[in-house]
């Protein structure tokens, strides 16, 4: 089975994590930095009369702040809100495949204060630098990202380091809560940017690893959207899907698959546990996707149909639109198709998280397209 269809009910609005959500001045704070931009929401016009869909919006994040990501977001407000509260903090650390990392690296360097950053076994050698070039001491752990983070929190407790994780475990939700509360500031300019177009959003396809950023779009769908809540579709790599094998198991679950896919921002293990609350009661459906899809839709977001704007979208940035192509293009889908009242009618709100992060494997991607020049 390539999805798991869910039935959105209310959790906990008491929790921490809803509590910090419900506080975050995220906005506020990302417009005091100088280096604040507020990424275009590009409508794909041709593209949705290809494909048979109302609208495409997709929310380009590869422009945020200079650093080809969205992850900024949530490290540069949660390590600013961390030193207001402990003016002491000498060295933070953190696990990362590669844009958490560049962004706490980031950040650490604007407070100039030291990064230690630990990345798992696959990690492109470009993305080693693109956190190196900040400052930040990387080194390469011979694992996976789940143990990487098992290894980054054993060196904080050892070094008394503050570590900056964006994934929960019991008894650390403080400051992934606060991560999450960051990315708030992406789905705040939506929410005004929508309005100016005078549109509104049916389905919004949202890649996931480790699951917190998601669960923040889903909190915000749910609490500011009230009535007017989009169905949501969560996309995982089919050899790392957590989130998906969660749901199967009913609690949250390390993937058994072989954590090999492209996808290296997705390519994580157990869902984060703050944000697995808020996901398996706030989600309408999970898919997984091949790597094979995830290269369809870089190319096609490299190549736009006629006056469509020109996308460039990594691995983990074009998973949305991988996801939405997959379930309008395959027969095995039509139960989600259905779930989802998709149709020639909806507006899809779809996000490219990430640039080209890794241009090597992004070059011999495009490379496959016969368009490309």
């Amino acid at each position: 089975m390539n999805f798991i269809l869910n039935t959105p009910s209310n959790y906990d609005v008491n929790c921490h994590t809803h509590r910090l959500l419900e506080k975050s001045n995220s906005l506020f704070f990302h417009k005091s930095l100088k280096e604040y931009n507020c990424p275009d929401l590009i409508t794909l016009t041709h593209l949705s009369n290809s494909i048979g869909v109302g609208n495409i919006f997709i929310k380009d994040e590869s422009h945020r702040f200079g650093l080809n990501a969205f992850k900024v977001l949530g490290a540069s407000y949660a390590i600013s809100r961390l030193l207001k509260e402990q003016t002491n903090i000498k060295t933070v650390c953190t696990a990362t495949d590669g844009n958490h990392g560049k962004a706490v690296a980031w950040i650490a360097n604007k407070y100039n204060i030291e990064c230690i950053v630990y990345v798992p076994h696959n990690t492109s050698k470009e993305r080693i630098t693109a956190i190196s070039k900040f400052g930040a001491s990387v080194h390469q752990i011979n694992d996976n990202y789940e143990n990487t983070c098992i290894h980054a929190r054993y060196m904080c407790s050892l070094n008394n380091w503050t570590l900056v994780q964006d994934t929960s475990f019991e008894d650390y939700e403080y400051i992934p809560s606060l991560i999450m509360s960051g990315y708030l500031t992406h789905m705040h300019e939506i929410k005004n940017q929508i309005k100016l177009m005078n549109k509104s959003i049916d389905i919004v396809f949202l890649q996931c690893g480790v699951g917190s950023w998601p669960a923040s779009c889903i909190w915000f769908f749910r609490n500011m959207f009230n009535e007017n809540t989009p169905k949501i579709v969560l996309v995982e790599p089919r050899e790392s899907a957590g989130v998906f094998e969660s749901l199967e198991n009913g609690s949250r679950v390390s993937p058994n698959g072989l954590n090999q896919t492209i996808m290296a921002g997705l390519n994580c293990g157990i869902p984060s546990k703050n944000a697995w609350e808020i996901i398996k009661s706030g989600v309408d459906a999970v898919i997984k996707i091949n790597d094979l899809s995830c290269e369809i839709a870089i190319r096609t977001l490299y190549n736009p149909i006629e006056s469509d704007k020109k996308i460039i979208a990594g691995e983990s940035g074009a998973a949305g639109l991988a996801g939405l192509l997959s379930v309008l293009n395959y027969d095995k889908f039509k139960i989600l198709r259905n779930h989802l009242k998709l149709d020639k009618n909806s507006n899809v709100l779809l996000f490219n998280t990430e640039g080209a992060t890794d241009l090597k494997s992004f070059n011999r991607i495009i490379k496959k397209d016969p368009n490309y020049n």
